[in-house]
């Protein structure tokens, strides 16, 4: 589990909620159902009519996967790279069949099969970098679709409040009509702003970090496998593969 975005989104949830407590009206005082469905269900349908209903549904399992799942440390993942590399040097390439299935990252897993059969370099090369593109590809849409949420979001707000600034006009001959439409005109911008500051800015800021981290450690991937597969020595293979890691990190590893 990514303890920092859990921890990151409880913190802001718990600090906005307090204060909104703390008043004298309570969390009570910011809960109105009209200001709530014209923000959230607005933003929704204009999303909708830009994305599919696929694309909403994969990027739930993206949002899902930066709660529920860690990234592997490029340290970790040379050291996964040297042991197979020990096995292909002493037993050859097909003894590294009973690893695949002990490997729960799809694309290390496709990579190390491709040994296996006996593919060449340069067509292991061409599957691996085909396959690390598209998932950037998945990271970069789920990041879209969020920044669309969060400017939306701010806009359905306006919308509010303009909606609620007409209504509280029209009303004021009705004094007891006033505060109904400044509630909804308050509320809807803060509604949007809750919805883009607290939710999808971060989380398409994380998406952005992980596809990164991702795109790195398939290139770590690529060429160590490639490097398996022309039979380098450990050795030789991690002090290429240390490029990947951080210099401070290198140093200690190598004290």
């Amino acid at each position: 589990m990514d303890l920092s975005t859990l921890v990151g989104t409880i913190l802001v949830l718990v600090m906005v909620f307090w204060a909104m407590a703390m008043g004298s009206g309570g969390l009570g005082l910011f809960w109105d159902v009209p200001s709530a469905v014209l923000v959230f269900g607005g933003t929704l349908a204009v999303i909708l009519m830009n994305f599919t209903f696929g694309d909403m549904k994969s990027l739930m399992k993206v949002m899902l996967r930066s709660y529920s799942v860690k990234l592997r440390t490029p340290e970790q993942e040379i050291e996964r790279l040297l042991e197979y590399a020990t096995v292909a040097r002493k037993e050859g390439l097909l003894a590294l069949e009973s690893k695949v299935n002990e490997i729960d990252d799809r694309f290390l897993a496709k990579g190390l099969q491709c040994l296996i059969d006996g593919l060449p370099p340069e067509t292991v090369r061409s599957i691996l970098q085909m396959e690390a593109d598209v998932q950037r590809s998945r990271h970069a849409h789920g990041k879209k679709i969020l920044e669309m949420f969060a400017s939306f979001a701010p806009a359905f707000g306006m919308i509010g409040t303009l909606v609620g600034l007409v209504q509280m006009l029209s009303s004021l001959k009705d004094p007891s009509q006033i505060g109904g439409g400044m509630a909804v005109a308050l509320l809807t911008t803060l509604y949007g702003a809750l919805i883009a500051n607290t939710v999808c800015l971060p989380l398409a800021g994380k998406l952005d970090l992980r596809a990164k981290q991702e795109a790195q450690l398939r290139l770590l991937m690529i060429d160590g496998l490639l490097g398996i597969q022309a039979g380098e020595r450990p050795a030789i293979l991690r002090e290429r593969l240390e490029a990947f890691v951080r210099p401070q990190a290198r140093t200690r590893a190598a004290a």
